[in-house]
């Protein structure tokens, strides 16, 4: 295994050079800034959304600012079946006997994919009580990730990685825009929307590698994984579900469509949404009401969906991008007598998206009757900025 572990430590034999990390400044300040605590940092999302590189960022910055000892710092990536079979303990044994280190000396440990490893919250918990480390841990599932028997209530921060926002496009792309062409702001905005937001698809716009990410999630993470006999079922599924983004989705009909039981789809649908390829929301009201109510959906990453959909509806595509800036803030809809208002966020802001353009009376009647702290009309790029202070 020593030679394995080499292989993904290089830094072990040789520093790395300068960086060359295209910074997310936002999500990554605010995983270093609990890189000193006690707590396990779970960074979770959609795959290839840049979990891995806040890794690599984390531990150049360890390397480089902080001069920690190369020794002390150990990357793993855990879907690598030659792991497959060997615990955590065993990999940390393996590192402290290799580098001849003493069980009082800390180890940052990043272990990536975490949730390919069998009792994985309970070797993470074992891990977190009886060594000297710091864990820093990634996952591309959200139903793997919820905790059954509760190891690590109490002992984690968790994280979930968005794609680029369109700030951080621009910031990747190399663009600025000056006062005199701001203008040109809402071109930059579309291309936005049809391009999205997976980092290295913004850096390479090879449609094959967004087709090629969406596949392996529909055939590795969830047709292997839950031993799906027919997987051209899923990926109809979600042509499907990609068409009807940022509208309610009744199971039954779904179901009807693709000719399998309401029961299959609503697990089909599930999976999507645990491994981040949707969103789901919840109708506002009382309990039987989000139970019961058809939920919204939403697609991942607006680029994934117009490469199903093609650029169109732009309105759609627009609400969509304002439910991702507004997802840590678990928004609901709010729904009555035929008329919809997009998001209610938990802390009581009401908020209607309209992409250059304005509510309709009723609309605007149910708007104003809806008691909430603060309500915002986004209805064009500049109202965008607000949302980072939702």
């Amino acid at each position: 295994m020593n030679e394995l572990l080499y292989r993904y430590n290089p830094w072990w034999e040789e520093l790395p050079s300068a960086a060359n990390f295209h910074e997310r400044a936002g999500i990554y300040q605010q995983v270093l800034a609990n890189m000193r605590s006690r707590d396990i940092l779970i960074l979770t999302g959609l795959r290839r959304v840049g979990k891995t590189t806040i890794m690599k960022m984390l531990i150049h910055r360890l390397l480089m600012t902080e001069h920690i000892r190369p020794q002390h710092l150990l990357y793993v990536s855990l879907d690598d079946y030659r792991l497959s079979k060997i615990s955590l303990q065993a990999i940390i044994d393996s590192v402290r006997k290799l580098h001849r280190l003493r069980f009082d000396e800390k180890l940052f440990v990043f272990f990536d994919e975490i949730t390919h490893l069998e009792n994985f919250e309970i070797q993470l918990k074992n891990l977190y009580d009886s060594e000297n480390v710091k864990l820093i841990v990634t996952s591309s599932s959200a139903s793997m990730m919820k905790s059954k028997k509760g190891y690590l209530t109490g002992r984690n921060r968790l994280y979930e990685i968005q794609p680029l926002d369109f700030s951080e496009y621009i910031t990747f792309k190399g663009l600025t825009v000056k006062k005199r062409d701001r203008h040109l702001t809402e071109s930059y905005f579309e291309d936005f929307m049809r391009t999205g937001g997976i980092p290295e698809f913004v850096m390479r716009g090879e449609i094959e590698y967004l087709k090629e990410l969406v596949d392996d999630i529909i055939l590795k993470d969830i047709a292997a994984f839950h031993s799906i006999k027919h997987p051209q079922v899923l990926k109809d599924l979600f042509l499907l579900l990609m068409e009807r983004s940022g509208k309610q989705v009744s199971i039954n009909k779904v179901a009807h469509i693709l000719g399998i039981s309401p029961d299959s789809a609503k697990r089909y649908i599930e999976m999507f949404n645990d491994s981040y390829l949707i969103h789901l929301v919840s109708r506002h009201g009382k309990v039987n009401e989000r139970l019961l109510s058809p939920k919204k959906l939403y697609a991942a990453d607006v680029g994934i969906r117009t490469l199903f959909t093609g650029f169109r509806d732009v309105g759609s595509l627009f609400e969509n991008y304002c439910y991702l800036k507004l997802r840590s803030q678990n928004p609901t809809y709010f729904f009555k007598d035929g008329i919809e208002i997009d998001f209610l966020t938990e802390n009581g802001i009401l908020i209607e998206a309209k992409y250059n353009s304005q509510m309709t009376d009723k609309q605007t009647a149910l708007f104003e009757m809806i008691r909430a702290k603060k309500k915002l009309l986004i209805n064009n790029i500049e109202a965008l900025s607000q949302l980072d202070f939702v």
